[in-house]
């Protein structure tokens, strides 16, 4: 494995819907075109495992990117100097890397945004070895059940463009997010009662029964399919092997009394008023291995009326040079970058071992978008801070040329140093340099 060198520098069809059914068990297939012309949506698959270390990752993720002029610094290397939405950054310069130039060449706006974590476009996923998987369910297929959760994707189902799609499965499935720093904290903190922990293990053995007795059937259905159909019952047999996969880990820690919280259960307010807590939460579901990869998205229920301004966000990022709009952004966006470097500082002042809570985990941050205001995903705004890696720069790659990499290239570097076995992801053309 490549070192992270940027560290150093049928039967039972009906008309509607498929179905298996045996032993008085039923389980939904997909539609096929070559019997009906409809598709249900597939489940994530199952990938290969790989051996891990204590190594961490976390992604945050901005659906509407940053002011760039207050973004970027005029000048590269360790001496630049921070513009306004980095300041809070300053006394992190040395745990932090700043890049320009990175992105996933991709066009669509708003709607490129859900390729931040993956480099890839969701319609142009399909024919793909590794379709549009995002780089934390990539290094979660590594997990295996070293961890209660393999991952935590955390955001909301509010805002524009129907909530966070940022994290996305091996088969093109969004991932949805845990929606709040209550439910979070339940996840975390909150056991099961004997009675209801008994029913999930019931449950549990309904669902394996299940998959037990239709598979026969459903594999017994592939020679009445053409090519194309075919294909998509081994995507299916993948969605099976996905649900068997979880409803394993699921045994295996259903009897392992969660960690004793830390405080008393919090009540959901809203996306500003949490980013603290939220960002508390995940530090405590690394510090107890409750997971060891976590993802936040910070979606449109951020609100800029809890600011007491009137203009929505989204109205505010597409501001129009029009100076009003500008102040009231930068209101919002500072505070984002505040709680990220109040975030990235706590995890600092935590020991883990003979290092820190931070030397121990790649944070990454950014968007996939980089200019709101003219819907363009080009040069979009990354920081990767801790994880091990040598840090203190503002460095900058050229949009073409010899020297032009593409973001996925970074993803590499991160899987590598989370220990999955990779060359590759997404649209990468090899590690970053």
């Amino acid at each position: 494995m490549k070192s992270a060198k940027f560290s150093d520098r049928p039967t039972g069809i009906s008309r509607r819907r498929f179905f298996l059914r045996s032993a008085g068990a039923t389980l939904a297939l997909p539609m096929f075109d070559s019997l009906t012309s409809r598709l249900l949506a597939a489940s994530p698959a199952v990938g290969v495992e790989t051996a891990i270390g204590s190594t961490r990752m976390v992604a945050i993720g901005n659906l509407l990117g940053f002011y760039q002029p207050e973004f970027w610094p005029k000048k590269t290397g360790k001496n630049y100097e921070m513009p306004r939405l980095m300041k809070p950054m300053e006394p992190l310069r040395k745990d932090f890397t700043l890049f320009g130039g990175l992105d996933h060449d991709v066009k669509g706006g708003h709607f490129a945004v859900h390729s931040f974590l993956t480099g890839v476009l969701s319609m142009d996923a399909k024919g793909r070895p590794e379709g549009n998987i995002s780089l934390d369910q990539r290094a979660a297929e590594a997990m295996g059940g070293l961890t209660r959760f393999p991952s935590l994707t955390i955001g909301s189902e509010d805002g524009i463009h129907g909530g966070c799609q940022m994290c996305w499965t091996r088969s093109g499935t969004r991932v949805p997010p845990i929606p709040g720093a209550n439910e979070l904290f339940k996840k975390l903190f909150v056991n099961e009662s004997s009675d209801n922990l008994k029913k999930a293990k019931d449950r549990f053995d309904l669902k394996g029964s299940i998959l037990d007795a239709v598979h026969g059937d459903a594999k017994s259905l592939g020679n009445k399919l053409d090519k194309s159909d075919r294909e998509k019952l081994d995507e299916y047999f993948s969605s099976v092997r996905h649900v068997e996969k979880q409803l394993e880990l699921q045994r295996q820690w259903a009897d392992v009394p969660k960690p004793e919280a830390p405080f008393a259960e919090p009540k959901n307010t809203n996306m500003v008023d949490d980013l603290p807590l939220l960002y508390d939460l995940i530090i405590l579901a690394l510090q107890t291995d409750s997971t060891r990869i976590a993802t936040l998205e910070i979606g449109g229920d951020f609100e800029s009326r809890y600011f007491d301004i009137k203009k929505g966000y989204h109205s505010l990022s597409h501001h129009g040079n029009a100076p009003d709009n500008i102040k009231n952004l930068l209101v919002l966006e500072e505070y984002q970058m505040q709680q990220f470097a109040r975030f990235v500082e706590k995890m600092k002042s935590i020991s883990d071992g003979d290092s820190t809570l931070l030397e121990k985990t790649m944070v990454l941050f950014g968007s996939g978008m980089a200019n709101a205001n003219s819907h363009t995903n080009k040069n979009l705004p990354v920081i990767l801070a801790g994880g091990g890696f040598k840090h203190g720069e503002y460095r900058e790659f050229p949009r073409e040329g010899l020297n032009c990499q593409p973001l996925c290239n970074l993803y590499v570097n991160l899987l590598q140093r989370f220990g999955v076995e990779v060359e590759s992801f997404g649209t990468s053309t090899g590690a970053l340099i």
